[in-house]
């Protein structure tokens, strides 16, 4: 007699370099309504005139921060361009354990730590479809100081390099966002029906 093979949920790691497009896929698939835990990242930095404290972020000045970082509430953390990002661990574990597939949206950096602590977790880069068409994006966001802009472009080769850490690639094309997050969920559902399933402890 065959039996199910019943997978547990994943934690699925989406990472790409600054400007790449994370949070427009994020929310491409918070707006189709994929079945997913989205976990809200913590930061430093100056909330953006569109964003939302608990939405797109969770605001933290320096001390809020750390004491974070202290209590072990952040499964990683670090200083990116000079502020805090981390990823809350109650919300990850809490959502785990509820059985839903948990997406985390980090930079490469936190996406090796997270490969440190997980390494049974889904690691998704997203790529720019090339260098010029990364930079025109960080030019139309004009979120950044000049040598905050600079100091992200000349990171893109170093996180590019870093391809080999994750499982899968998906380039997201301009005007061509629903491909993107269709790869993703594609290799979503390819995951759930492995062999040998992911067994994600934290």
């Amino acid at each position: 007699m065959i039996k199910d093979i019943k997978t547990g949920p994943l934690l699925i790691v989406i990472s790409g370099p600054s400007g790449v497009g994370k949070d427009a896929v994020i929310a491409r698939m918070k707006q189709r309504h994929y079945p997913f835990h989205y976990v809200v990242t913590a930061t430093t930095r100056p909330k953006r005139p569109t964003e939302q404290d608990g939405i797109h972020y969770h605001f933290y000045n320096r001390t809020g921060f750390e004491r974070l970082i202290t209590a072990n509430g952040l499964i990683e953390w670090a200083q990116v361009y000079g502020n805090y990002y981390g990823v809350p661990r109650s919300e990850v574990e809490k959502a785990l354990k509820a059985g839903k597939d948990t997406v985390v949206k980090v930079d490469v950096q936190g996406a090796a730590t997270i490969k440190k602590l997980v390494p049974e977790a889904v690691f998704i880069f997203i790529m720019p479809p090339a260098v010029d068409e990364l930079k025109r994006r960080l030019s139309a966001r004009n979120s950044e100081s000049p040598t905050d802009f600079e100091r992200r472009l000349a990171k893109v080769e170093e996180e590019v390099a870093t391809l080999p850490m994750f499982d899968y690639v998906v380039v997201n094309h301009q005007d061509r966002l629903d491909e993107a997050i269709e790869k993703i969920a594609a290799i979503i559902a390819a995951e759930h029906a492995r062999i040998h399933p992911r067994t994600i402890k934290l």
